[in-house]
């Protein structure tokens, strides 16, 4: 069994993911940490459990189903870097397909040029301000268009800059 992790550190690195994504935001390390019914969803909409799909972020000993495969993850680890940014190859062609598949991911390759500009931590305490309501200051994941806590609409600057691509993506799901 999975013992859980401290994660009351802020600007911790297992936030920052390799590929330049902030799990905070992520609606799978929400549902881990705060949202049970969130996770009960998800676990059964992918038909796994729900420990299986538990993340606790991108560098931590528990990921999601998805990141627990990340090729961008294991490239890194291989290559002996913390971000994608620092690889010679950057932006790779894997990395680019990822990029284009969701609207999560539309700010990779700012939020890479940032972190290699002012570093992982600075980069946290920026990247927050992203997705936290500015209501009741609660962390939305790029899909929440309202905010999971208060309801406020939209969720967060970045669902407002890009609340367009995200309803056109979920109505394809």
């Amino acid at each position: 069994m999975y013992k859980e992790e401290d994660h009351s550190r802020e600007s911790d690195k297992n936030f920052a993911a390799v590929c330049g994504l902030y799990c905070e935001a992520c609606t799978l390390f929400i549902a881990t940490k705060e949202d049970l019914a969130r996770l009960k969803e998800l676990a059964e909409r992918f038909q796994i459990s729900e420990e299986s799909m538990k993340c606790y972020g991108c560098r931590s000993d528990k990921r999601g189903p998805y990141c627990e495969i990340c090729k961008m993850f294991a490239c890194a680890a291989e290559r002996g870097i913390d971000f994608c940014v620092q690889c010679a190859e950057y932006p790779c062609s894997d990395l680019k397909k990822f990029q284009s598949e969701r609207p999560h991911r539309i700010e990779l390759w700012d939020d890479l040029e940032r972190i290699g500009e002012i570093g992982y931590k600075n980069w946290l305490q920026e990247i927050n301000e992203n997705y936290t309501c500015p209501q009741c200051r609660s962390i939305n994941s790029a899909y929440d268009l309202r905010c999971r806590k208060c309801g406020e609409e939209p969720s967060c600057t970045y669902v407002a800059k890009h609340k367009q691509a995200i309803e056109q993506f979920l109505k394809n799901l």
